[in-house]
Order: structure tokens, then sequence, then C-alpha cells
């Protein structure tokens, strides 16, 4: 009775190719969504490092002001500059931990696609230009030659 059981359960735990499929795209979803993050945040921190570098030439006690969340405040340099150099350490961190995370999401997608059997399948244009490629006479196909509409002559 408990070898009945066991099939079941693994007939329901089999997957089909659309829920396979759709896995693996939610999987490399998260991926980008981190990416994207780490662009962002990369951005952000280079923006920091050419604020910092302009407030170092300016005497400490000038006026500067400092957009927080939303609201716009008037501060000196020596009370902003020490908060923009713990904000950008801030994010470092972050951006290094993100930058784990990554990887890790990389390794978790190719297990995945070691684990379902998940291939590639180039259509068939991408594996003929790759052919072409390789040759030494050019190819006249449109994909060849963007932008260049070719006809026949009657």
């Amino acid at each position: 009775m408990a070898s009945t059981e066991a099939k079941k359960a693994k007939v329901g735990s089999k997957k089909s190719p659309e829920e396979l499929i759709a896995g693996f795209n939610v999987l490399r979803g998260e991926q980008r969504q981190i990416a994207s993050k780490i662009y962002e945040l990369e951005n952000d921190l280079a923006e920091h490092k050419i604020v910092i570098e302009s407030l170092k030439t300016v005497a400490s006690d000038r006026k500067c002001y400092r957009m927080i969340g939303g609201v716009l405040i008037e501060r000196t340099v020596k009370d902003v500059l020490p908060d923009l150099e713990t904000n950008v350490n801030q994010l470092k961190n972050v951006v290094e931990t993100l930058n784990v995370k990554l990887v890790e999401k990389g390794k978790e997608i190719l297990d995945y696609k070691e684990k379902n059997n998940i291939q590639f399948q180039m259509p068939d244009k991408i594996l003929e230009e790759d052919e072409n490629i390789g040759s030494d006479k050019p190819s006249l196909t449109s994909s060849s030659m963007p932008g260049v509409l070719v006809g026949n002559k009657r």
C-alpha cells in the first residue's frame, strides 16, 4: 500500500513542460530584478562619490541642501559630508551582498536547468547565419543585410 502512495506522489510531483518553463522563467525574472537593483545602486554610489568629491573642495561651514524623503533640508557641508560617506559605505555593502545573491541565483538556475533537463533550441535563421559566418562567401539573406530590401527581377 505504501508503494502505491509513493507512485502517486511521484506522478503528482511530475511537472508538465509548461510548468517547468514557467518555473525557469520565474528564476530568470528574479535574477534580472537582482541585476537591475545592482545597476541602480551602483549608479547611486557613483552619484554619491561625485557629490563627496565636490563637497571636499568647498569650505566646511558653507551651506548646502540635501533632499531627504522628498524634503529639501538646509545644512552645512561639515554636517552632510559624514552622512554621505556613511551612505557610500552602506551602498557598497548592499551591492556586495546583491552580487553574492546574483551568483547564487545563477547557480540555482543552472541546477534547475540540469535537474529538469531544460535545453535551449536555436531558431533556424540563427543557425544559418552561424554557418555563413564560417564560410568565405557572403550571405544575401535579408537577415544578414539589415535595412536593405532586395527584390527579385522578373
